[in-house]
């Protein structure tokens, strides 16, 4: 398994506010607007899933497997051309603000991880960022 981490996110929000918004999807909601039509399509979602259609990767299907209030969720692919799992950790700084770090661990063929390493650690990146500009209230 490969591991990518993102750098760590200064929140201004607390983690328990944090945390209740990443551990339900369908607040999700609050970030359709910056989703780029041009490179994501059929972006469904519920409470404890999302599926979209990545250009050009395909179709992902992520589901929330283990939730460890308030400092952790954490995600298994169950459709994507390479399996993986992802964790959003939250942690305090203050009582009004947290930090935030991601995790993706990959299992990634030997031969295709020179042309994935590239574009996963970007994605989780810009994750991260989607994450860190969030109002959660």
């Amino acid at each position: 398994m490969s591991k990518f981490e993102s750098s760590v996110r200064q929140i201004p929000y607390s983690q328990e506010a944090v945390y209740k918004n990443v551990s339900n999807l369908t607040n999700l909601d609050k970030v359709r607007d910056r989703v780029p039509e041009d490179k994501i399509q059929d972006f469904v979602y519920d409470e404890d899933s999302v599926s979209l259609n990545v250009s050009p990767v395909g179709t992902l299907k992520l589901r929330i497997i283990d939730r460890q209030e308030p400092k952790c969720v954490k995600f298994e692919s169950e459709q994507s051309p390479v399996h993986f799992y992802l964790w959003i950790q939250i942690l305090p700084v203050t009582e009004e603000s947290s930090k935030m770090k991601l995790t993706i661990e990959a299992d990634i063929p030997f031969m295709l991880k020179p042309m994935v390493e590239g574009p996963l650690k970007d994605g989780i990146e810009k994750i991260a960022d989607a994450l860190s500009q969030i109002a959660y209230v």
